[in-house]
């Protein structure tokens, strides 16, 4: 076979597995054929030196700012004399029995704190509901409109007008000038203020839950800890897990489910790199949640969450009934994370065209719920009672009917939508737990009455369904894990809350049916949303509203980042220049696309640069571009030699589009901050002034550059604190 046939197929894998190779220092240009080095490429060279731990480039720019730096650190050394708290216990114990004792205290602050989260938040709710019955919101059903509408209204929109005024008070602390001030307020700062959000924002009624709460408190408590303890980037990943975990088992009692929460939510996302080790994570992870939940049950009693109502499985023949609930939970968690990210970009567009303040959102979002909530109570929060009413589950409970639960349904998604996008604090799992109830009871007494039609004409024992509960907590359990992306969480969360081995398989065929619908959108979403461009300035900083796995999470707590807080001022000093990839193929859209796929993998890069004559940036091809094009293609007869770039780019509005754009002397932390925002791989590097040009480009930035700047600034950090 000629070399110029090759399957286009068969060099993307090629060039993909280059792309591992590669770093993002090269000091050298491979050897190509003549007729290749060309206006094709724009050969860089990159000299880096290593000072002191640092990654810095040698250029007259820098060196005021080195020199000042370097100062700093010696300052810091001399005043660091005394061994850390960490130096003194590891006197008296080895390393790794240190970090088994700082889990116990993450479980033992995180329970604590979690128990006196949920009475404020009790408290709160007690105190703004003054005179209204503890058992579920659906008791103002009962109650004339006339006396109940001021208060139904007025306490959300309360509740909102707090929330705005800690966001304020939030904003104002991040916009202090002085760094070691931000880092020494925020630590203590940030997650009180979050806390006490969340506590005002749940304690008045508004659509959130308590759990992502929950997880944020044991997170930030491991984090603290790690801090304290002045461990590595492995320990320090265990202890957020270890404290994640605390926040789960002791907000639903259930430590077994929040061990498979830190697993699932913490470690496996991780980008940490595998090859740290996480020696006694395990243990960690299951001595916190223990702990936590101790705490919990003594703090809050040993009651579940929820109570699990009388339920019953008939036959393994009802198996594809709950198949069918598994894909009908499955396109309800969808609709919740679509309407979340429209309700997010809808937020973001009226703050730009009306010029809306962000701290007037809160509180139009207090209103709106409390406006709702005037036809449909059930949908503010009132602990899980609100559940035990669906679930029919409570004395003296009447249930709604198959019309209301639909009904609120639907009611339930735009509402928690809202309140997450309008700026409210709380978390996902509860909202999930009371759509997929509302959802599987529905479901089940369709089902129950479709059957109950058809039996008695074919008078057959394996058509007799389950009722309804059944399905309603094997609904709530498959809508968590597809909102959440928690299958394993989910699945042990319903089996420790009933307790019984039977509903074990049709949970985890719904289960998994839900997580299969909603993972295969998720990759969906995120192949368009990567390559959809946004309106305005390329340094925009608006939160990509698409980031679906993330809804769960408040406020993104739970993402990661490569940079820890030790490290963060230091990533402010570095610039993308300093760490941006100088070696790159550049292409013209008149290029062929065999020249683009034999360059890429010559310099062995996932993606080109494309510009104009001029040299300006107009463009960026990718991999996924040439096989998006080779997928929609409908002349399946033509040589990839005979095509251009042009036609690749063409052929679809999201190809070769460029969302973000960075500059070379922006701080490498804001450019990774941006990225993650928009959920890109790589973002081009533009000349911000080169000689009254703007837009040329000078560099690539990717997650390898980023990964290879963090590990070496994580070394540096620890170094300088020996």
């Amino acid at each position: 076979m000629p070399t110029d046939a090759i399957a286009l197929s068969s060099i993307i894998p090629i060039v993909k597995y280059g792309r591992k190779m590669a770093t993002c220092i090269s000091i050298h240009r491979l050897s190509l054929p003549k007729s290749l080095h060309s206006k094709s490429i724009t050969p860089h060279y990159d000299h880096v030196n290593l000072r002191r731990g640092w990654l810095v480039r040698a250029s007259n720019n820098n060196k005021q700012r080195l020199i000042e730096q370097e100062d700093k650190i010696n300052e810091s050394e001399a005043e660091a004399e005394e061994p850390g708290v960490s130096g003194m216990i590891e006197e008296f114990m080895s390393r790794d029995n240190s970090a088994i004792l700082s889990a116990c205290i993450v479980g033992l602050f995180t329970g604590i704190s979690v128990v006196v989260f949920n009475i404020l938040v009790h408290d709160i709710r007690a105190f703004s509901w003054d005179g209204i019955a503890d058992r579920g919101a659906s008791w103002l059903r009962e109650e004339p409109l006339e006396t109940r509408w001021k208060r139904v209204v007025l306490v959300p929109t309360c509740g909102g007008v707090i929330v705005s005024l800690l966001n304020m008070l939030r904003s104002s602390l991040q916009g202090t000038t002085d760094q070691r001030s931000i880092s020494s307020l925020n630590a203590v700062l940030e997650p009180v203020l979050k806390t006490i959000a969340a506590c005002v924002t749940l304690g008045t009624g508004n659509s959130l839950g308590p759990e992502g709460p929950s997880v944020e408190i044991g997170a930030s408590i491991g984090k603290g800890v790690g801090t304290v303890f002045d461990k590595g980037a492995q320990r320090s990943l265990s202890l957020r897990a270890a404290g994640s975990a605390a926040g789960i088992s002791s907000g639903f009692n259930a430590a077994v489910a929040g061990c498979f929460f830190a697993v699932e939510s913490v470690l496996w996302p991780s980008p940490s790199d595998s090859s740290l080790s996480l020696t006694n994570t395990t243990s960690m992870v299951i001595l916190s949640a223990v702990i936590a939940s101790v705490i919990s049950e003594v703090g809050l009693g040993s009651e579940p969450a929820f109570t699990v109502p009388g339920y019953d499985f008939r036959s393994p023949s009802e198996l594809p009934l709950y198949l069918l609930l598994g894909i009908l939970c499955g396109l309800v968690s969808v609709s919740l994370s679509r309407c979340t990210s429209f309700m997010l970009e809808s937020v973001v567009n009226v703050q730009k065209t009306v010029g809306m303040p962000k701290t007037f959102f809160p509180v139009l979002g207090g209103l709106t719920v409390g406006l709702v909530a005037l036809a449909y109570p059930e949908i503010l929060y009132w602990g899980f009672q609100n559940v035990d009413t669906l679930l029919e589950s409570g004395p003296f409970v009447e249930g709604l009917s198959v019309e209301l639960e639909v009904q609120l349904v639907v009611i339930k998604i735009l509402i928690t939508s809202l309140c997450r996008a309008s700026g409210l604090v709380g978390g996902y799992y509860a909202p999930s737990l009371f759509i997929g109830a509302a959802t599987g009871m529905a479901y089940g007494k369709i089902m129950g009455f479709l059957i109950a039609q058809s039996n008695p004409i074919f008078h057959l024992s394996i058509l007799e369904v389950a009722s309804p509960q059944a399905y309603g907590l094997v609904g709530m359990a498959a809508t968590l894990a597809g909102v959440c992306q928690v299958p394993l969480t989910a699945v042990l969360l319903l089996f420790e809350l009933t307790q019984d081995y039977r509903i074990v398989i049709p949970l985890l065929g719904a289960v998994g049916t839900s997580s299969w619908i909603t993972s295969g959108q998720s990759r969906r979403r995120e192949f368009v949303d990567t390559k959809k461009p946004k309106d305005g300035d390329t340094l925009t900083t608006s939160k990509n509203a698409s980031n679906d796995t993330s809804i769960c999470e408040i406020e993104s707590s739970l993402c990661l980042d490569y940079f820890d807080d030790d490290v963060t001022e230091l990533a402010n000093l570095i610039t993308v220049s300093q760490t941006m990839r100088t070696k790159y193929v550049t292409l013209l859209m008149s290029t062929s696309l065999k020249e683009a796929v034999v360059l890429m993998l010559a310099e062995k890069q996932s993606c080109a640069v494309i510009t104009d004559d001029d040299g300006v940036l107009i463009g960026l091809l990718t991999l996924d571009d040439i096989q998006l094009f080779s997928k929609l293609s409908l002349d399946k007869t033509r040589r990839y030699e005979d095509l251009m770039v042009s036609e690749i780019c063409g052929s679809n509005k999201q190809s070769c589009q460029i969302s973000l754009s960075v500059t070379p002397n922006m701080s490498l932390y804001s450019a990774q901050t941006l990225m993650d925002k928009h959920g890109l791989s790589q973002v081009p590097v533009i000349s911000n002034d080169l000689e009254g040009r703007r837009g040329h480009p000078v560099g690539l930035l990717d997650r390898e550059c980023i990964k290879v700047a963090s590990t070496l600034l994580f070394l540096t950090s620890t170094f300088e604190k020996r």
